[in-house]
């Protein structure tokens, strides 16, 4: 059966993000109940903050949750640009506090060196992921499948069986570790979290043609395998 993308537009960005919570932890609880563990798959930026907060607040056992990025910067864990920062910072307090965090950043020198050793760290993530929260950037990229990446590191992300692959996009001060299309698409629900004017223009453009490599989001909304719920706010 085909899924369809549902949008769900908000008249503020506090409701989106109690929303979400709610829809989150609700999913997260029932996967325990069910499987005995869950599994959420985040991202960084300045847009899940709130969420992350409200979050960390929903009463749940939170101590059977694992949680994994979808994307890292190859920089140090307490650098301001790391997205685990991020995470330990918003996410990982309160009764959220005694979840399995498992980030993607290594001791390795290069994301590309260090993408075997983060996929066994990832190992024992149950997948398929239960909740996966993604974000998407105004140049149409999400995880770090960037359009300005060299056009064999974006075919390798976009088309690769491997949970993880490495790139060093030309628009982007850092090299990446990512998750690939394969692994965000091995997942029960997926949230796109979208906040402004602009980014709901930039999810038109991207449902209005099919060039995955001009705009990589497009490898999540143009797929009916996975649902996807995208959360817009003003």
């Amino acid at each position: 059966m085909l899924k369809e993308t549902v949008f769900k537009s908000f008249d503020s960005k506090e409701q989106l993000e109690q929303q979400l919570a709610d829809r989150i932890a609700t999913a997260l609880q029932a996967a325990i109940d069910s499987r005995g563990k869950a599994s959420l798959v985040v991202s960084g930026g300045n847009t899940p903050i709130g969420l992350f907060d409200k979050l960390s607040r929903k009463v749940l056992d939170w101590s059977e949750v694992f949680i994994t990025l979808a994307d890292e910067r190859w920089v140090d864990t307490e650098s301001a640009d790391s997205n685990e920062h991020l995470v330990r910072q918003h996410l990982l307090q309160h009764v959220a506090a005694s979840a399995k965090f498992r980030g993607l950043k290594n001791m390795f020198a290069t994301a590309a060196a260090g993408v075997a050793m983060t996929t066994e760290q990832l190992a024992n993530i149950p997948r398929p992921f239960d909740v996966v929260v993604l974000g998407m950037g105004n140049d149409g990229h999400t995880c770090s499948w960037f359009p300005s990446a060299p056009v064999a590191e974006l075919q390798q992300a976009l088309t690769t069986d491997a949970l993880l692959c490495a790139t060093h996009p030309q628009a982007a001060a850092h090299a990446r570790i990512t998750l690939t299309r394969q692994a965000i698409l091995g997942s029960r629900q997926i949230y796109l979290h979208l906040v402004g004017q602009q980014k709901l223009d930039v999810y038109h453009q991207a449902l209005a043609a099919d060039d995955i490599m001009e705009m990589p989001i497009r490898a999540i909304l143009s797929q009916h395998k996975i649902p996807v719920d995208v959360y817009w706010a003003a």
